[in-house]
């Protein structure tokens, strides 16, 4: 499997639809780090040109990786360990492409429907199939229209039986590669059935 994740904080919108640049959270870098993690992202690739961004970013995660949070939890320092922070999306993408040996399929995520819009089904069975993916997710309002001109194609946005559509980032992250990546039912039954239950299988 050969999936990459991007969280995108320049350029991306606000409120208004103004290109602006969004502030790196603790909450994103954990969590987003954590789900990737679970459902075996290759790089989170977190993507600021602020340096002063970068440098929080990079505490953050040495504290888990190298400092003494790692002694403490090294589930978390296991999980921030996919992190890399870069300046572009381009640079992402130029990254992943090296590691990959080819240039990933760059799919956007956005709350309305777009006219490259491409479904989940058809994306499992690429990745499936081997096929290198990139998902970049936008902070702040979502990407801006550039970033997602140069994406290849945009997943279909989330929506629940309800009107109301206001996720975070990182619960759409996580819903999303869940989705994706996700183990087929009679693998995760019977992978709790090896371990006594299925209860504690997820205790685990």
């Amino acid at each position: 499997m050969k999936v990459d994740v991007a969280l995108v904080h320049h350029p991306v919108v606000n409120r208004i639809g103004e290109t602006i640049g969004s502030a790196v959270t603790n909450l994103d870098l954990h969590d987003i780090a954590r789900a990737g993690k679970t459902y075996g992202v290759s790089t989170y690739w977190v993507v600021t040109p602020f340096s002063e961004q970068q440098q929080l970013a990079g505490q953050i995660v040495g504290h888990w990786t190298d400092g003494y949070g790692g002694s403490v939890n090294p589930d978390r320092g296991n999980a921030l360990s996919i992190v890399s922070i870069c300046s572009t999306v381009e640079e992402a993408v130029a990254g992943a492409a090296e590691k990959f040996g080819e240039k990933p399929l760059v799919l956007a995520t956005c709350a309305r429907w777009q006219a490259n819009t491409l479904g989940y089904a058809e994306i499992r069975e690429r990745i499936r199939r081997d096929q290198p993916v990139l998902l970049m997710f936008g902070t702040a309002w979502g990407l801006c229209p550039e970033v997602l001109a140069m994406a290849d194609g945009v997943l279909p946005p989330l929506c629940g039986a309800s009107g109301f559509n206001h996720l975070s980032v990182r619960s759409a992250a996580s819903i999303i590669l869940d989705r994706l990546l996700a183990a087929p039912d009679e693998v995760v039954l019977g992978n709790a059935m090896n371990r006594g239950s299925a209860t504690d299988s997820c205790l685990r």
